[in-house]
């Protein structure tokens, strides 16, 4: 399993999530299914207008990386991040999870530790 402290995200992270935030966003996105699936033409414009649009209407969400291998979901995740300004929070086999936090409003409210 990818660890969140994994150098590929690391090096795009500009604000770095703590562990009780990690463990915070994680249970809120138990409940979730995927909003977004990304298929046989991998990360497009398209998609992340859609991710992007997404981010900002719930904030948390999840992305299923439909036939790629471990190395390529890491590589996308790594992408879908640096392109749409979120959070990477966890992988779980091909489904990602990500988070942006609007700046008023949010439904989060993240611990401070």
């Amino acid at each position: 399993m990818l660890s969140y402290r994994h150098s590929k995200f690391n090096s795009i992270k500009k604000i770095m999530l703590t562990r009780d935030q990690i463990l915070y966003l994680k249970s809120n996105a138990h409940e979730l299914k995927p909003v977004v699936i990304i298929g046989q033409k991998g990360i497009t414009d398209s998609v992340i207008d859609e991710i992007k649009s997404s981010l900002d209407h719930h904030e948390l969400l999840k992305v299923k990386v439909n036939g790629a291998n471990k190395d390529n979901r890491d590589e996308a995740a790594a992408e879908l991040c640096r392109l749409t300004g979120a959070e990477f929070v966890q992988m779980l086999g091909n489904v990602l999870t990500l988070f942006k936090q609007k700046k008023k409003d949010s439904k989060f409210v993240l611990p401070k530790h």
